[in-house]
């Protein structure tokens, strides 16, 4: 039976029927096949075969599944497409390292087969010209394509640095701002504590009711007899005041 068939008599038995699996099941196993060479297509691009053959494979599933025997159209019109998406959504979504437009994505699946297929008509490696020209793209998108292949897979930060297997990679890259310690030394001598010192008594006393005491603007505004939006503006001032005063501190000297 074709797939055709197989899926118009599983269409004409009632739910519940136990024929429906197993004439479900033939229909899948009988283009498995089909679902494997669409996968190999896109072999050789950065992807696992297994993972894109189970990729078809899943797709193959929800072609069978979604098949209409009544259309009269060949099953295989109807699941090649979806397999095809299925793969090209599978690169698109899950593949890329980091987000990648779309029209990027697509011009980078296609620049490996075009650089082969110049290489083999010009006995050379194509320039970025021709490259452009045949993928009939301009040579800024070209460039962008190239830099985006780049980052398809991205190092892992765990893994060893380039030429020393005992370094990892996240070891030989920044470095350690020595404006930390002056911020740990600072704390440790009491600058936020001087700085707050500073402030006139109402704003000091306000701070501790908001911060430490854990009260609302309005508690503290109802507290004090004054409005709400008077606290915000006195909160917003001594902040800006403690943050401009210590950054000033830890700055480091000439």
């Amino acid at each position: 039976m074709t797939t055709e068939q197989l899926l118009r008599a599983r269409r004409n038995l009632p739910a519940g029927h136990p024929d429906r699996g197993p004439l479900r099941a033939r229909a899948i196993e009988a283009n498995l096949p089909l679902a494997y060479r669409l996968a190999q297509r896109y072999a050789g691009r950065g992807e696992r075969p297994d993972d894109l053959a189970q990729v078809a494979a899943m797709a193959l599933v929800k072609a069978v599944d979604g098949y209409d025997p009544d259309r009269l159209a060949p099953f295989v019109g109807y699941a090649v497409p979806t397999i095809v998406g299925a793969l090209k959504r599978h690169f698109r979504d899950t593949a890329w390292g980091m987000r990648v437009p779309r029209p990027t994505q697509e011009l980078v699946l296609g620049l490996r087969e075009a650089t082969g297929y110049l290489e083999q008509l010009r006995g050379r490696t194509p320039t970025a010209v021709e490259l452009a020209a045949h993928l009939r793209v301009d040579v800024d998108a070209l460039s962008d394509a190239i830099i985006a292949s780049h980052v398809y897979r991205l190092q892992s930060l765990d893994g060893p640095g380039t030429g020393n297997d005992n370094i990892e990679l996240v070891d030989l890259i920044g470095r350690i701002d020595p404006r930390f310690a002056r911020i740990d030394e600072r704390l440790s001598h009491g600058e936020l504590g001087r700085l707050v010192a500073a402030l006139p008594l109402r704003e000091r006393r306000i701070l501790a009711m908001r911060f430490s005491d854990e009260m609302t603007q309005a508690a503290i505004a109802a507290e004090l007899g004054i409005s709400q939006m008077h606290v915000s503006r006195l909160l917003r001032g001594s902040l800006n005041r403690l943050r401009i005063g210590f950054v000033a501190s830890v700055e480091p000297t000439a």
